[in-house]
């Protein structure tokens, strides 16, 4: 276990070392103009700024003490925050000020590709490892970590997986949800598991709590042409799953009857998405109403919505995003009551940049893959209590006090870079959840620490560390209406 401690600051400071905690209040920066400014953003549904007071809103960090690229985070109803990358299942059951990993002997040492899930009803723990692109294995744990049990070759009726992603939802009235009804006994949750296996996106409903995948096929398109790598799975109350596949168009894939039958729905065609790209996302709120977010052409987030659990999506897309953040990777999204969303994603202001030449010689158009080593990405959250109004406001936060990374991060793992050691660090995705009381978790690999963070002059060859960060709200509005505000929690 590492022990850290607590730091209450009024400015952003950088602060480093294992299991360390710092508070901010989404003030300050260190390169270009950012040493000047807040670091705080009230925009509308273009970007631009509004005259109106910003949420309060103070954020806490919490240095894992492990490398942890491409991290999951969940928070069980005990308190108990889980953050899985790579093979280990870190647990911190005190806000963050000290972690330590709970993996069991019945779950995987080796990995190829990580995920965690957290089932927000039943508190089920899951950590899944891909074994060599040809299996997986699964182990979970009902008791917070403290017992284990796990299942290699977890990989559905089709070997050779990748991209592996797990998720849990109500169990409907038809399709695989008839039969779903019939073993809630063991475990009232459908669980799903997908994965690309190079010729599209195939889906897995499990009727046995994750011990088994029987049901199931491939759902959509050639990996090659239409999507076979994709995104988080998403439930919503209602039962309805969504699954994003990486594609041209922002599109969602939709199921109502628990992964027996799939149907596409497409939107953002007004702002695209770049190339390369990542994975877009899903999230739902207590009334099944969803929100669908994405990094567009021109390196914002933006989002659509839809009101009648995914059936239409709104064509004009809102951008998220403040006009000032001229690039951004990995969005990630959440929700409570309706209309209560938070957001994550990397995002750099460096806007003296664009149209300089980039890693490969040609003008900089904001796409993070291609960023030089005068680029600089830090991790922001964003805010929105009103998200299904027709002009939602969104509170952003530059919530990191120096750079998560300063150079290109790599999106296409066919072309990464070696700039003094892979660009490749950050590897595929963050993550945020909310836990029971609404209140936000970000899980995030920190690719610039130590000299890296506290020097003005580092490079893009000095940032290729990737150490297991999480934030979390640590003061302000609950994204559940029953709640309220929310105070730190120690």
């Amino acid at each position: 276990m590492k022990t850290g401690s607590m730091l209450v600051v009024v400015m952003m400071l950088s602060f480093s070392g294992l299991g360390c905690i710092h508070t901010n209040s989404g003030v300050g920066g260190s390169e270009e103009s950012l040493n000047t400014d807040t670091g705080i953003f009230v925009t509308g549904p273009d970007g631009e700024s509004l005259d109106i007071p910003p949420l309060p809103l103070e954020f806490i960090f919490s240095d894992v003490g492990e490398e942890g690229a491409e991290p999951s985070i969940g928070i069980t109803s005990s308190g108990c925050i889980f953050f899985i990358a790579f093979e280990k299942v870190m647990r911190s059951c005190d806000f963050g000020q000290s972690w330590e990993e709970v993996t069991g002997p019945e779950c995987s040492f080796t990995t190829s590709d990580p995920y965690g899930w957290v089932d927000p009803v039943t508190d089920r723990i899951f950590n899944v490892q891909m074994q060599g692109l040809e299996t997986s294995w699964i182990c979970w744990s009902d008791d917070d970590g403290e017992s284990w049990l796990g299942n290699p070759h977890d990989s559905g009726t089709t070997p050779l997986n990748d991209h592996i992603k797990l998720a849990t939802g109500p169990w409907t009235s038809s399709g695989y949800g008839i039969g779903g009804s019939f073993s809630q006994s063991f475990y009232d949750q459908a669980v799903y598991y997908c994965y690309n296996k190079g010729i599209g996106i195939f889906c897995f409903t499990s009727f046995d709590g994750g011990a088994t995948f029987e049901a199931g096929g491939q759902i959509f398109g050639l990996a090659t042409s239409n999507g076979g790598l994709h995104g988080a799975i998403t439930s919503a109350p209602d039962g309805t799953v969504y699954v994003t596949p990486r594609v041209e168009t922002p599109t969602v894939i939709v199921s109502k009857d628990n992964g027996f039958s799939w149907d596409e729905h497409s939107m953002g065609e007004d702002v695209g998405t770049p190339y390369p790209r990542k994975n877009s996302e899903v999230a739902t709120d207590t009334q099944s109403n969803a929100y669908h977010i994405w990094t567009g052409g021109d390196e914002g987030v933006y989002m659509s919505r839809s009101i009648d659990s995914g059936e239409t999506w709104e064509q004009t897309s809102i951008r998220i995003s403040p006009k000032e953040v001229i690039s951004t990777t990995f969005p990630q999204v959440d929700a409570g009551d309706p209309g209560k969303i938070a957001i994550t994603y990397l995002g750099s202001e460096n806007s003296s940049e664009l149209g300089k030449p980039d890693i490969d010689g040609e003008n900089w158009t904001g796409n993070a893959h291609y960023a030089t080593t005068n680029v600089s990405y830090y991790l922001y959250i964003t805010f929105s209590l009103n998200a299904l109004d027709s002009s939602p406001v969104f509170h952003t936060v530059r919530v990191s006090p120096d750079p998560v990374q300063i150079g290109s991060i790599c999106l296409n793992s066919g072309d990464c870079r070696d700039i003094g050691g892979s660009n490749r660090n950050l590897l595929d995705f963050n993550d945020l959840h909310i836990d029971r009381e609404g209140r936000v978790y970000v899980a995030f690999a920190d690719g610039c620490i130590d000299s890296c963070a506290s020097d003005f002059n580092s490079t893009a060859e000095d940032s290729r560390s990737r150490l297991g960060s999480v934030y979390y709200l640590g003061s302000g509005p609950s994204l559940y209406d029953s709640v309220g505000m929310l105070e730190i929690p120690f």
